[in-house]
C-alpha cells in the first residue's frame, strides 16, 4: 500500500499504526542501534520514537518525505535527551541526523518503492542477488530457471529501475 495512504489511515485510525510501524520498525531500530551500543537502551529508545509518532500521527504533514525520515528525526532527538540524561557518558557517534543520512534515506526509501513495483520475478532476483548477496548460479537452482535467464531477468530489472529513478 502506497504509504502516503497508510499514513492518512493511520491519522484518522491510531489502529492502523500498526502498518507502518511494521514498514519502519526494522530501519529505525537499525538507525538507533548504531548510535546506541546498548541493546536494551536502543530497544528502549526505538520504542520511544513509535510511542511519540503514534502520539503525534495528526500532527505529520505529507511533504512527498519518506515516513521514515519523519521517524529518524524523533530517533535522532531522543537518542539526543538520552546522551543529555546521561551526560558522564560520551556518544561514541554524533546522535544528529545529518543531511547526507537523510538523503541516503531517501534514497533507499525510493529505491524501495521502485524495487517493490518490478515485476514479481525481476524483484524476486534482485533481492536475492543484492540483498541476500546470493550467486547467480544460486539464484538459478532456486527459482529453477537458467543462469543466462536469470542474467537476462537482473539486467532487465535493472534498466527498469534506472530509468524509473531517472524519470522518477
Amino acid at each position: 500500500m502506497d504509504e502516503r495512504l497508510l499514513i492518512e489511515a493511520a491519522q484518522s485510525d491510531p489502529a492502523r499504526f500498526g502498518e507502518l510501524y511494521e514498514e519502519n520498525f526494522s530501519r529505525v531500530y537499525a538507525f538507533v542501534s548504531r548510535r546506541v551500543h546498548n541493546r536494551q537502551e536502543a530497544q528502549d529508545l526505538t520504542s520511544q520514537v513509535f510511542e511519540r509518532a503514534l502520539a503525534n500521527i495528526r500532527r505529520f504533514e505529507w511533504r512527498g518525505t519518506p515516513f521514515a525520515a519523519w521517524l529518524y528525526r524523533m530517533a535522532s532527538n531522543a537518542i539526543a535527551d538520552h546522551y543529555h540524561a546521561k551526560a558522564r557518558e560520551l556518544p561514541l557517534h554524533d546522535p544528529e541526523v545529518t543531511d547526507d543520512e537523510l538523503q541516503q534515506v531517501e534514497r533507499r526509501a525510493t529505491l524501495a518503492r521502485y524495487v517493490e513495483r518490478l515485476p514479481a520475478e525481476q524483484r524476486r532476483v534482485l533481492l536475492l542477488r543484492f540483498f541476500e548477496g546470493r550467486s547467480i548460479r544460486e539464484i538459478a537452482q532456486q527459482i529453477g530457471r537458467s543462469e543466462g535467464a536469470v542474467k537476462q531477468l537482473q539486467w532487465r530489472a535493472l534498466q527498469k529501475l534506472r530509468a524509473d529513478m531517472n524519470h522518477g
